[in-house]
């Protein structure tokens, strides 16, 4: 007498059992585990047939509308014929489950996915689910819009220079308040309430992120300067330590992109840069880059030139030629940068569609622009 959700659990512990099903240790058995399709299609199935039996919901039905009702229950993605579905989203994800099992995967989270709460839920989801198949995930996460909303409630202008902010000392106060307070506070919290372990930091914490100033590019009649806008930086060492520490205790660090200069003053730093050289830092299999679009095109008004994966020597082109422009570059720097410094594979992915990253991860074909 299974209803839906039960459904879903019989489905999910009858595949988990099969880890142990002799004496080696589970992740022994899901390294050496090979599935085959009629496993699955067949457990679905038999499950599907147990529910029909009885009807949803676990309550007899009379035969004089049983018909009619089983076809009404089976109908539709809510139906329980989505739990076939179940079994062959399974069937695809479980060798990048085996995959990935035990290594590092760097998220840097941010862009609307931020802000909008049901996407905010879907990518908590994602992280818990990564966690709970036995990746070691990280997060940096940026919070440009909400700190340019604190500021205007504090009645504080704010400009920009080249895409940079500019960046005064109470700016920076500001800044590092939202982003180590505010923002990675609420993460570390909804994590949590997942039963996912996680600890928030900041650049500052143990020394992590060493940084220096930043000038902005600006280019005028034909000539390129250099403008001094303050308190932003860049990465000028990485000492990982800390990271490693939170990940084998089995905790997901959630880092905020603030970085200290050597007389202790804040610095803040672009967060996919930040990512891109945590993820260097730790030699991950994969940073993912989570934005407001769908990836590269070659050109951004045609969507059939849209760019599924990028070998480094071709970015580096694209940006050399113009096709990669505007707010793209440093996202495809990021990559470049990740890669350069040990990183598996580099990726830039739409956070505005649901479960990004679980798409990107755990399917063949992906979602995103993929940077190797």
């Amino acid at each position: 007498m299974l209803n839906e959700d039960e459904l879903k659990n019989e489905l999910a512990r009858r595949l988990i059992s099969r880890f142990f099903s002799n004496e080696k240790s589970f992740e022994e058995n899901l390294k050496n585990a090979e599935f085959e399709e009629g496993f699955l299609k067949n457990l679905a199935n038999q499950l599907l047939k147990e529910v029909e039996e009885v009807g949803v919901g676990g309550k007899e039905k009379k035969e004089t509308n049983r018909q009619t009702e089983k076809e009404e229950d089976l109908d539709g993605k809510s139906g329980i014929r989505a739990e076939i579905l179940v079994a062959e989203i399974l069937i695809e994800a479980l060798p990048y489950i085996q995959e990935f099992y035990g290594k590092t995967v760097v998220v840097k989270y941010g862009g609307n996915a931020m802000i909008n709460d049901e996407l905010k839920e879907k990518v908590m989801q994602d992280i818990a689910l990564m966690k709970y198949t036995g990746i070691n995930v990280v997060i940096v996460h940026g919070g440009g819009p909400e700190i340019t909303g604190f500021l205007k409630k504090l009645g504080k202008e704010t400009s920009f220079v080249s895409g940079l902010r500019v960046t005064d000392e109470e700016t920076v106060e500001i800044a590092e308040m939202v982003l180590a307070g505010k923002i990675n506070s609420e993460i570390v919290m909804l994590l949590n309430r997942r039963g996912v372990r996680a600890v928030g930091i900041s650049g500052k914490d143990a020394d992590l992120i060493h940084a220096e100033k930043k000038l902005a590019t600006v280019y005028e009649q034909g000539e390129k300067t250099k403008v001094d806008i303050g308190y932003v930086g860049k990465t000028k060492k990485i000492d990982i330590r800390i990271v490693k520490d939170l990940i084998s205790s089995g905790y997901v660090p959630v880092i905020a992109p603030i970085g200290v200069g050597e007389d202790g003053e804040s610095y803040n730093i672009n967060a996919d840069y930040v990512a891109a050289d945590i993820a260097g830092a730790l030699k991950a299999e994969k940073l993912l880059l989570l934005t407001d679009t769908e990836g590269v095109y070659k050109d951004f008004n045609d969507k059939s030139s849209f760019i599924s994966s990028l070998s480094a020597s071709e970015a580096r082109e694209y940006i050399k030629s113009g096709v990669i422009v505007g707010g793209m570059v440093p996202k495809v720097e990021a990559c470049l940068r990740a890669l350069q410094s040990g990183t598996g594979k580099a990726h830039i992915i739409d956070g505005r569609l649901s479960h990004s990253i679980i798409l990107e991860l755990f399917t063949a074909s992906g979602i995103g622009t993929q940077v190797e």
